[in-house]
Formats: C-alpha cells, structure tokens, sequence
C-alpha cells in the first residue's frame, strides 16, 4: 500500500474536482463482486473499461464479509477487488459497510436493533437494521471503519469515501430515549423551558423529572405535535452524529480523498440543510418512476435541490436505475432512450457524476429483479448496449464538467417546516408538501426557468424571484428577512397555510399568516379546507377563470389588490389571489391550491413583475431547457417529435454537429448546444 497523503492545515477540503480532474464526467455504479466467484470479477472489469466506466462504489454491504465474526477481519478479497479496478484505470469510491451489521451483532447484542414506535424490535434478515444511538452499535461500526481507513488510505485506486448508505433509521428504544433526553437537556436546558415549548398544560402532559420523557411512542390518540417535531430534529441529528463520527476517522487518516454520503431527494426524516456542509460532495440516489408522467418536473426538482443544498457545486448521482427497479408493486421498464435522457437531465442541471445501482444483476437477495448495467441476459442486451453508448457519448461533454447552472428564481423549502406540517389533527391531511413544491415549480420548469432551492435563513438577495409553495412553520427572523427582502426589490409569491406557527409548533395567534401580514398586504381568519368531489372556481380581475382543489382561505385586503377571487359558496367574491406591491418589490399572496393552468398564470405574472425570462422564449410542451455555463441543454421528454427555434447558431456536443436556427428532437432526444464563435 502507498503512504497516507498529507494536507496541509488550512488547506481547502477535496471535491467533486478531486475526482473529474483527468477523469472527466465520472460513469460507473455500484459494485458487489462479493456477490460473484473471483472468475467473474476479470470479466467485469474487460466490460467496465468497453463501457467507459471510470468510477464503481464497492463495499456497501460488506461487513459479513470483512468482519464474518466479531473481532475478526478479512481484507484479503477486498485487497484483490481494489487492486484489480485501479490497474484498470477505474476509481473506487470505497463505502464504509456500516448501514447493515452481520447478524452476529443482532443476535450477540440486541439492543443494537432498532425499536419501532410501538415498541416491537426489529430483527436482522434485511438491511439498515440498528439503532444509531446504540453504544455498541458505535463502537463496532467505528472500529471497523478504523481498520478500513488504516488498509486504504494511499491506495491508488481510492478516489472517494462513502459513508454508510441512504441514512434514514429511527428508533425508539430506550438508549435513543436516554439520548433524546440528552439532547432535550441541550436545546432547553430545564425542565420548566421544555414544558413550555411543549404545550403540557394540554392533556395533563407535564414533566416533573427528565426520566419521565420518552420517544413519541405509539399512545392511544394523537401525541404531542411538539415532542414528535423535537424528536424529527433529534433524529436527523443522531443519525449526523454518526455520519460525522466515521468521517473524521476517514478525514484523519486519508485528507486528500473526498468524503460523502448518498441522499435520496425530498426524503423526509433527514434534514438535509445540516448535513450537506458535512459533505466534501453532495451525492444522491434518484429512481424516477416511468408510470409516472410528472416524473420529468419531479425529477428536475430534485436534481436542483441537490445542486442548491452543495451551494451550487457540481454533484454526483450516485444511483439511478438503468431499467426497472424492483420495489414498486408493478414496476415498469425505462423505453429505449430513457436511460441517456435521464442521465443527461443530471448532467444538464449540475451533476458531474453519473452512476447506477447497479452494475451486475444480482442472481440472489431481495434485489435479484432490479435492473443492472450488466443484465442476467449479459451483455449482449439492449439494456447494456445502450450503457455503452451513453459511456461513450459522455467524453463528449467533458467541457460543462466545473460550471455551474445559473439561477434567478429561489423556492423555499425547510424540513422541520415539513415535520410540523404533516402532523396529525391539522384542517386537512391532503396538503402534502412534496405536492406542493411540485406544483409552484412546475410551471416554472415548463418555461425553461431554472430554480435553486433555498433554506428560509438564506441570503435571498440574488434572486429576483422568490417562490415559497408552503412554509407552515417560520421564525421571526426569517419573516423579517422575506420581509426586507421585497422592500429591497424582490418579488415573492406565497402559497397557502404558511406562517402558521413559530419553531416550537405553536400556532401564531392572530389573522394569519401573522409574520407576513405586512408584506403580504392581506390577512384571513379561517382556513377552509374544499370538498374533493369538485374544483372551486375562481376568476381574475379580467373575467377569466380557473380551478382550485382541496384548499381555500376566508382572506381579506389589507393594502393588498385582490388579483383574483373566488366565485361561488360562502367565499364567493373574497379574494383568492392577492398582489402587495411594497417597498420596491411586490408580494403575491394564493388563498386556494390553483390547477395547473392557474397556477401557470399566476407563475407568467410573477416573472413579469420580476423581470424573468426562461432560457428560451418559446418551449414546445414536455421540452426542458436549461442552460449549463455555456451550454444549453434540451431534452424532449413528450411523445412527439418537435422543432425548437434557437437564438444563436451552435453545435451539439454530442454529434458534434452545427445546429443553426432551430433543432428536431425526436422523443427523448437530447442536444447539448455550445454557441459557435
């Protein structure tokens, strides 16, 4: 093995450049050859290096086989693997095998598992099996990690560290309840602070003595919406602990090497905002589903959340599928051509990695049916014909690797807002955050107008748009903010049921939404949510009408113009959109849920006001334009070819040929065009 690299202190953390440099876009996957007889493995790598496959994850699930029995280590087929990929050119992004034990450490040790909210333990025979806050848990994980980090650091085939796996585990047994209250002690400091953030003078819940709080375990009605928000954060936070934990002892030992883990999308228990900073690069797993015909905006949301939680800095898809996956209960196959039209939407909105789950088909295990890079029919397959071609194809696009995807409009979006939200015994359950988003950026994606995500503490001001779909839950200063934020220009569109409460979960008395009253120039006293049997009907100023769902607000003006209004019931002619033009900037306030066409007038109207165009003045429907540094990618997820008018002439990076005044993409064409000089 070589010797550990040195940085010096002060020295800027390793990234995604770390890993591109030499390389280019990186391609690859997940790959499990302790799954395989060693005879296979020299196959694997022949048709990795014909594929174009740089970069392959190893060791996810490996402890059994590093560790078969406690105390013991086995590195020796590791130490082959490794060896094998770097002599062929292709980098590891070696994984800590920490997100499922052995079975031995269930068995020897129990209360290493997690423990549900009812109280029923969860036994060993899958994956993701233990409690993050369990002493002996830790202690092996680390010590395993240790020994991983001592073998490794130096070797040249090690590119990047993977920590864990889609880290998402809660647990309520009694070592997570002795650290929830450790970490109560922490946020509250006494006993009479945290009875007053939870509200227990309702329901007779007061505390007299720390030892009497547990998790938010199952009870006989609804449990305090405070507790299970504390607990949310709490359990975001412990599963960070232990992500940090194992970084540090990989930063120690291997400085150089990039550290990161995967995320998976608007995933609800973790709160990514605090674990992205933890990361030298955002990584993600994304599997769109193609029964799904939101699929294409869902996913385009996703990618630019990840993009917006590094800071803009390029990221790394670290699975998708090359085909159908295996989890859904009817799960369809990826048409010729979804493959590359999916990969390069990553590449077209920041990614500059690219990887699969995974590259040979399982034969066994609960995965044997999800689809792979390499098939159980071989190589000689559509599947991974078309796996070689995208490998090629993307040497091509080694000039957008580094540049960054420039955006003028912000959507907000927070976790614990989203904890709070979807709590029990609200007006209504069918407000569904990840609904919402989808909704306010849909439009926007429609015109080729690229978003980033923002947290609400967010520097705001180099946006001229800020979108909020939903923000239930906010703190004055951050109202403050959004307030300050429009007087000094901006414009700001807020959706239904937002400033409800302040961070505790308390609800803000007075008309609501109170903290945004004032820049919002309007305010209501009722929330009425709609029946689901048929839309609510609403009309501009113009005459002209849309349809609402599920939600609508007794609102009234308050300096406020009344945009729109609703036109029949016991709201007919009260206001169901309202426009605040304040300071330098302008509010706009939805009372309702708009259908789609609604919600693409309000969103035309909004750009207006701030001064937003897409990248292109006119879209086919289904065609995605997004601009990339200097390139401008179009992808036609619609079932009919289109024609495309272009501004300037240019040429396709990936035919390398002169594209002039318009293009024809076929369905699921994709072109990557870089202006002509």
């Amino acid at each position: 093995m070589a010797g550990r690299p040195t940085t010096a202190p002060g020295t800027p953390r390793p990234g995604m450049h770390t890993l591109t440099a030499g390389r280019g876009l990186l391609f690859g996957g997940d790959y499990n050859p302790e799954q395989w007889p060693e005879h296979v493995w020299d196959e694997d790598v022949e048709l990795m290096k014909a594929a174009g496959v740089n970069l392959v994850t190893v060791g996810v699930f490996s402890w059994g086989r590093i560790e078969p029995e406690p105390g013991a280590r086995d590195f020796t087929w590791l130490d082959r693997v490794l060896d094998l990929l770097g002599s062929a050119g292709i980098a590891v992004d070696l994984a800590t095998p920490t997100a499922s034990p052995p079975p031995w450490m269930g068995h020897r040790w129990p209360r290493t598992l997690p423990v549900d909210e009812s109280g029923h333990r969860l036994w060993y025979g899958a994956r993701n099996q233990f409690c993050p806050s369990s002493p002996v848990y830790r202690e092996r994980a680390l010590a395993i990690v240790t020994d991983l980090a001592d073998r490794y650091a130096g070797h040249p085939a090690l590119a990047l560290w993977h920590v864990g796996n889609e880290y998402g585990q809660i647990c309520h047994c009694d070592d997570s309840a002795a650290a929830f209250r450790a970490w109560l002690r922490e946020r509250y400091g006494d006993l009479d602070t945290l009875n007053e953030a939870w509200g227990t003078t309702f329901w007779s819940q007061h505390y007299s003595d720390w030892d009497e709080i547990v998790t938010p375990r199952r009870a006989p009605y609804i449990v305090n919406p405070t507790q299970r928000l504390d607990f949310a954060r709490f359990s975001s936070d412990a599963l960070l602990a232990h992500y940090r934990a194992e970084r540090d002892i990989l930063r120690e030992r291997t400085p150089d090497t990039p550290v990161t883990t995967n995320f998976m999308g608007l995933f609800k228990p973790v709160d990514y905002w605090s674990w992205a900073p933890e990361e030298d690069i955002v990584s993600n797993d994304w599997y769109p589903d193609p029964a799904d015909p939101l699929s294409p905006a869902r996913t385009a949301l996703t990618h630019d959340l990840i993009r917006s939680l590094g800071g803009g800095r390029p990221w790394l898809l670290m699975e998708q599928s090359p085909s159908a996956v295996n989890w859904r209960p009817h799960n369809l196959p990826k048409p010729a051509g979804q493959l590359r039209l999916e990969s390069l939407q990553a590449v077209a909105r920041g990614a500059d990695g690219l990887c699969y789950f995974q590259w040979r088909a399982s034969a066994f295990g609960s995965e044997r049916f999800h689809a792979a890079m390499l098939p159980h029919a071989g190589p000689d397959t559509r599947i991974h014909a078309e796996v070689r071609a995208h490998g090629a194809e993307l040497r091509r696009l080694d000039p957008v690797v580094g540049t960054p995807v420039p955006a003028k409009v912000a959507m907000l979006h927070d976790w614990p807002s989203w904890w709070a939200l979807e709590e029990r015994g609200r007006p209504s359950d069918r407000l569904d955050l990840p609904d919402q988003l989808l909704r306010f950026y849909r439009p926007l994606w429609e015109r080729g107008v690229t978003v980033d995500l923002a947290r609400p503490s967010a520097d705001l001001t180099g946006y001229a748009l800020v979108v909020v779909p939903n923000l239930y839950l906010i703190d004055d200063r951050d109202a403050a903010a959004l307030t300050e934020y429009v007087r000094g220009g901006g414009v700001l569109v807020v959706g239904p049921f937002s400033g409800v409460t302040d961070p505790r979960g308390h609800v803000r008395t007075g008309r609501f939404p109170a903290p945004l009253r004032e820049v919002l120039g309007a305010s209501g006293e009722e929330w009425m949510p709609a029946p689901e049997d048929r839309p609510v009907r609403c009309r501009w100023a113009d005459g002209t009408g849309f349809t609402a769902r599920t939600w609508t607000e007794l609102v009234r003006a308050e300096g406020a113009g009344t945009v729109a209004t609703f036109t029949e019931g016991d709201l007919a002619d009260r206001p169901a959109v309202l426009r605040h033009e304040t300071g330098e900037g302008v509010a706009w306030y939805v009372a309702t849920i708009p259908e789609p066409e609604g919600l693409g007038e309000l969103t035309v109207r909004a750009l207006a006001d701030a001064g937003v165009t897409g990248v292109l003045p006119e879209l086919p429907p289904g065609v995605e334009a997004v601009r990339r540094g200097p390139v401008l990618f179009l992808l036609n997820h619609g079932a009919g070819t289109v024609e495309v008018p272009l501004p300037q002439p240019s040429e396709d990076l990936l035919t390398g040929s002169p594209v002039h005044d318009r293009v024809t993409l076929a369905p699921r064409a994709v072109v990557a065009l870089s202006p002509l000089p």
